[in-house]
């Protein structure tokens, strides 16, 4: 495959299902050994190990819910113990919880989204980075949104807000890394047809944002995880700071 990473040690949150899933599966072809952490997606995460082991992958699911620190912790050490160290980082994990009005939220789902978009990138780069250290090639990409530069569709301002943040978390973290070489960079996928749309989004609205694109389709995880792939690898070596768009032109609308 082109851009082997063979050897390398993937992290990936949220890979039970949509863009984390597609994610694990390609790194594995890659050559690499993939976390594959899932929070309520056991079966989907364990199926998903023993596809990759059946195709003389290593593959390792472990449990957390990645808006606790203490879960953070417990799932890094982990999977650093088992495979001996981490060079990629992709914090993928994340969810809308629920669309509200503005009068109708409240301070509990502003902070578990916040927490689960947002804060879980910090925690997860807080307890990997004594591995990306000693790395030879660590590389963070963080999962972005549309919603970061848009606000977010009707209902979705919270999430959007978090994911704005990661985006300018994805900057700081690269600044503030580049001296060890680690790259950060964030991924902002636009309409991707995931669960995450099939909770959140009825058939009409789903029409609606495919009308908006300009390319006339919406995503599909695979349509994404190339640029995650191309990220992490030496041939992106000097790219990091950046929120790199994969929405089919809609940001152009």
């Amino acid at each position: 495959m082109f851009f082997d990473l063979s050897g390398r040690i993937a992290l990936v949150t949220g890979a039970s299902s949509g863009i984390g899933r597609a994610t694990a599966e390609r790194l594995a072809r890659a050559g690499c050994r993939v976390a594959v952490t899932y929070r309520n997606g056991r079966a989907e995460a364990e199926r998903l190990v023993e596809q990759i082991a059946a195709s003389g992958g290593d593959a390792l699911a472990v449990a957390a819910d990645v808006s606790q620190e203490a879960d953070v912790k417990a799932m890094v050490e982990k999977v650093a113990a088992h495979f001996g160290g981490i060079d990629i980082l992709v914090n993928n994990a994340g969810a809308l919880i629920a669309r509200v009005s503005v009068d109708g939220a409240t301070t509990e789902l502003w902070r578990q989204v916040f927490a689960t978009n947002l804060d879980s990138v910090y925690f997860a780069v807080k307890y990997a980075l004594p591995y990306l250290k000693q790395s030879a090639h660590p590389r963070i990409v963080n999962l972005g949104s549309i919603a970061g530069h848009s606000g977010g569709g009707n209902g979705s301002w919270v999430y959007g807000a978090a994911k704005g943040a990661v985006h300018t978390l994805t900057r700081g973290l690269a600044r503030e890394l580049a001296p060890f070489g680690i790259t950060v960079n964030a991924v902002s996928p636009g309409v991707i047809d995931t669960p995450f749309h099939a909770k959140f989004t009825d058939e009409n609205r789903m029409r609606q944002l495919k009308a908006e694109v300009p390319l006339g389709r919406v995503g599909r995880p695979e349509d994404v995880v190339g640029l995650i792939h191309f990220l992490v690898t030496d041939e992106a070596s000097y790219i990091t700071g950046q929120v790199i768009e994969v929405n089919g032109g809609q940001l152009m609308v």
